[in-house]
C-alpha cells in the first residue's frame, strides 16, 4: 500500500495562485485586445481588394492552417497527461474540442461577417461603439441563458467602459443605418462566441479546438464567397498582407490567447478586457494613420481602462472558497506554485 504525504493548501497560498492565474490570463486577454484593435486596420485595408465574405473565408483558413504544427507541439508536450486520462475522459476531451470549434466557427462567421460587411455601410466610429455592446449582452445573456450570478463591480465596470466606448467613438449625430444595423447583429454573434468558449474552453483542448473552429469559419466563408461573390487571384494577392495579417496575428495568435486566456476568467470580465480593442484601434489610427486624439477621445480611454482595472480589484465580502486538501505521492517533490 503506497504512502501519501498529506498538505493542506493554505487559504492564503491558494487565494495567491487563483489570482497569479487570473492576472495572467488578464494580460493575455488584454494582449489579445491589442492584436484586434490593429486588425481593424487590416480588415480596412483588405476590403479595398476583395469582397467581405472572400476576406474572412482565406482569413480563417490560413489561421487554421497555421495552428496545425502548433497543435503537434502542444499533444507531444501534454503526452502524460493525455496518457493518464481513461478513455473515456479522452474521448470526452476530444468531442467538446470537435464540437467547440464547430459552435465556435459558426458564431465567429456571423460576427466576423456581419462586421465585415456593416463597416461598409457606416462609420467607423459608429461600428466601434455599437460592436463593444457585447460587453453588455455578454453578462446580460449569461444571466438569462447560463444563470450566472454577476457581481456589482463587473456592472459597475460595464457602466463605465460604455460611457468610455461613446466618448471614444460617437462624434455626432447617432443615427440607426443599415451598416449599424449589421454592426448590432454583430455584437449579438460576438457575445454568443464569448459565451460558447466559456461553456467549452475549461473541458476542451484550446489549441485544437480554435483549428478547428477557424477551419469551420474558413470553409463557411468560402462557401459564402462563391455563391454570393466573384473571387479572383489577382484580388487577393492584392489584399494578401492584410489576409497574413488578420490569419495569423489576428486569427491564429489573437482568438486562441482568448480561448486559452477564458479558461481562468469569467465570461463577463473577459468581455470587457476585449472592449479595449476599441481603444487600441484608435490608437492605432493615430499612430500608424497620423490620427490624433481628442481630449474628449482620451477621457473614454481613461474611463475604459479604469473599467478594466476596478473588475480586476478584489472587493470585500464576498462568499468564502473551499480550499482543499492536495495529496503528493511519497518520494515527489512538493509544489504548491508559489
Amino acid at each position: 500500500m503506497p504512502l501519501y504525504h498529506y498538505k493542506i493548501v493554505g487559504k492564503r497560498d491558494w487565494k495567491d495562485m487563483e489570482q497569479r492565474k487570473s492576472m495572467g490570463s488578464s494580460m493575455m486577454m488584454l494582449l489579445t485586445a491589442f492584436i484586434f484593435g490593429i486588425a481593424f486596420v487590416a480588415q480596412s485595408d483588405g476590403m479595398n481588394y476583395v469582397g467581405g465574405f472572400t476576406f474572412v473565408g482565406c482569413r480563417y483558413l490560413l489561421a487554421g492552417a497555421v495552428l496545425i504544427p502548433v497543435i503537434a507541439i502542444f499533444r507531444r508536450k501534454d503526452r502524460n497527461r493525455l496518457r493518464a486520462m481513461s478513455s473515456q475522459d479522452y474521448v470526452a476531451y476530444n468531442r467538446n474540442s470537435l464540437v467547440g470549434g464547430i459552435c465556435c466557427g459558426f458564431c465567429l462567421f456571423v460576427g466576423t461577417s456581419l462586421q465585415q460587411f456593416g463597416v461598409a455601410y457606416t462609420t467607423v466610429a459608429n461600428a466601434g461603439f455599437i460592436t463593444s455592446l457585447y460587453i453588455v449582452m455578454v453578462p446580460l445573456a449569461g444571466l438569462i441563458f447560463l444563470h450566472k450570478k454577476v457581481e456589482k463591480k463587473i456592472w459597475i465596470g460595464v457602466a463605465l467602459a460604455l460611457a468610455g466606448m461613446y466618448l471614444l467613438c460617437i462624434k455626432e449625430g447617432f443615427t440607426v443605418s443599415k451598416g449599424d444595423l449589421l454592426v448590432l447583429l454583430c455584437a449579438a454573434g460576438f457575445t454568443l462566441h464569448i459565451l460558447t468558449i466559456d461553456y467549452f474552453a475549461p473541458k476542451a483542448d484550446g489549441v485544437l479546438m480554435s483549428c478547428i473552429q477557424f477551419f469551420t469559419t474558413g470553409l463557411l466563408g468560402c462557401m459564402a464567397m462563391f455563391i454570393l461573390e466573384q473571387p479572383s487571384w489577382n484580388g487577393i494577392f492584392g489584399a494578401w498582407i492584410s489576409i497574413v495579417f488578420a490569419g495569423v496575428v489576428s486569427g491564429g495568435i489573437g482568438y486562441t490567447m482568448q480561448i486559452v486566456a477564458q479558461k481562468n476568467l469569467d465570461s463577463a470580465i473577459a468581455s470587457l478586457i476585449q472592449s479595449l480593442e476599441s481603444v487600441f484601434s484608435l490608437l492605432a489610427g493615430w499612430v500608424l494613420l497620423g490620427q490624433k486624439l481628442s481630449a474628449k477621445e482620451l477621457s473614454g480611454c481613461g474611463l475604459v481602462l479604469g473599467a478594466i482595472i476596478l473588475v480586476q480589484i478584489p472587493w470585500g465580502n464576498q462568499k468564502r472558497q473551499q480550499y482543499p486538501v492536495t495529496v503528493a505521492k511519497k518520494g515527489e517533490l512538493w509544489d504548491n506554485g508559489v
